[in-house]
């Protein structure tokens, strides 16, 4: 029995031809995989039922007849965001939805909310914006909402302490996606 089989995905299908950064999901057969050999397929996670087409087609060129059962062993292009080994194909399409329009934030707001993704969708409603900290976003909101400081006055005021009270207060959250990448959210 041969093992360490990739099926290729078959021509015409969306994983005939990858993109270099797209979601996928590398989905094993779990009959050969307790006996011992590696059979499964890499899948670009576009739509459901083109996943669960090739993962049939990767089950019926098992090296094991009548394999029926597989999971989602590794999988790419998710951005740091987690899938369980038997995410069901509906999630695992909804979060590489999320992930390709949001990116490396997305994920990280995706993991801020415990793994919930339509509390990390909702909280793009409330995206305040990105700024270099959470001070500059004190300010900003400071002076957009008309208050004048007086010239002899702006230097005593302690932007990051306000900025850290909204925080604290539950006003905002903060992702932080690089060095001075802060991304503001307002809490709901």
């Amino acid at each position: 029995m041969p093992c360490n089989t990739a099926t290729p995905a078959p021509l015409g299908t969306a994983s005939a031809l990858p993109s270099e950064d797209a979601p996928r999901i590398y989905v094993a057969c779990l009959a050969a995989y307790n006996n011992g050999c590696l059979h499964g397929r890499w899948i670009e996670a576009t739509t459901p039922d083109d996943i669960m087409g090739q993962v049939r087609a990767m089950l019926a060129a098992s090296p094991l007849p009548g394999a029926e059962e597989w999971a989602i062993h590794d999988y790419e292009g998710f951005e740091g965001a987690s899938l369980s080994e038997y995410a069901s194909f509906e999630t695992v399409c909804d979060l590489a939805e999320f992930i390709t329009e949001h990116g490396h934030l997305g994920a990280k707001v995706h993991r801020h909310f415990g793994d919930d993704l339509e509390q990390a969708r909702a909280a793009f409603d409330d995206y305040a914006g990105e700024y270099r900290s959470i001070a500059d976003f004190a300010e900003e909101l400071t002076r957009e909402c008309g208050t004048e400081i007086p010239a002899s006055l702006q230097y005593y005021i302690d932007w990051d302490a306000m900025g850290r009270d909204m925080e604290l207060n539950g006003d905002i959250f903060t992702v932080e996606t690089g060095f001075d990448q802060i991304h503001i959210f307002w809490s709901r």
